[in-house]
């Protein structure tokens, strides 16, 4: 008979088959290729060319993922990764909606501004990356309309269709990912959440 209030075993925790967590050299190569694909893009790299800028051998690349596709789609996924992390660390504590919705969306502004015109064409052409974007751009549409109601619940929103200008936003942001505000107007996508930002202050403040 076992002893029922003997200790049990403890087992050393660790990462899932194939979810171990990276390497310090391998963050720091992650983060030497998502500066360089920010200033440069992807497509136009072999994994022999990555593998000079990078100083490193391809083996250590497919280390990071087994093909120069998958690369990018990790880069790109930490790239995305990173700002959503940073962004809501930006707006931690901060209780007024109208900071917070403004805070927010200067930081989507000014991590895409770190991105190139052929960073953002790069993520447009290549569907999985592509993807990755699409659904960052869904998160922060619904973080928008959890501000946009916190401000009409504390009074500092005017209660104006706010759940249509809600969705509103939701469109104009869709509107920027797919790269049509851009190729109408000319401007970033950067350019285009300041804009966002300004517009939907300017439009739900309460009149005095």
């Amino acid at each position: 008979m076992a002893e029922a209030d003997a200790p049990a075993r403890r087992v050393p925790l660790r990462a899932p088959e194939g979810r171990r967590q990276p390497t310090a050299r391998q963050r720091a190569l992650l983060a030497e290729l998502e500066a360089l694909f920010l200033a440069e893009g992807f497509a136009q790299f072999t994994l022999d060319e990555l593998a000079a800028r990078m100083r490193c051998s391809k083996s250590t690349l497919y280390a990071l993922a087994p093909s120069k596709e998958q690369l990018a789609v990790k880069v790109v996924g930490h790239f995305f990764k990173t700002a959503a992390e940073q962004i809501e660390a930006r707006i931690e504590g901060i209780e007024d909606a109208r900071k917070i919705l403004g805070e927010y969306l200067s930081g989507v502004s000014d991590f895409l501004n770190r991105a190139s015109p052929a960073f953002m064409s790069d993520i447009a052409d290549f569907g999985p990356a592509r993807a990755t974007y699409e659904m960052n751009s869904r998160a922060a549409a619904r973080r928008i309309r959890e501000f946009i109601a916190k401000g009409v619940a504390d009074g500092v929103f005017r209660d104006v269709r706010a759940g249509l200008i809600s969705e509103m936003a939701s469109v104009l942001i869709e509107g920027i990912q797919t790269g049509v505000i851009g190729s109408r107007t000319g401007v970033s996508d950067a350019e285009a959440f300041t804009a966002l930002a300004d517009l939907l202050l300017g439009g739900l403040a309460s009149r005095p």
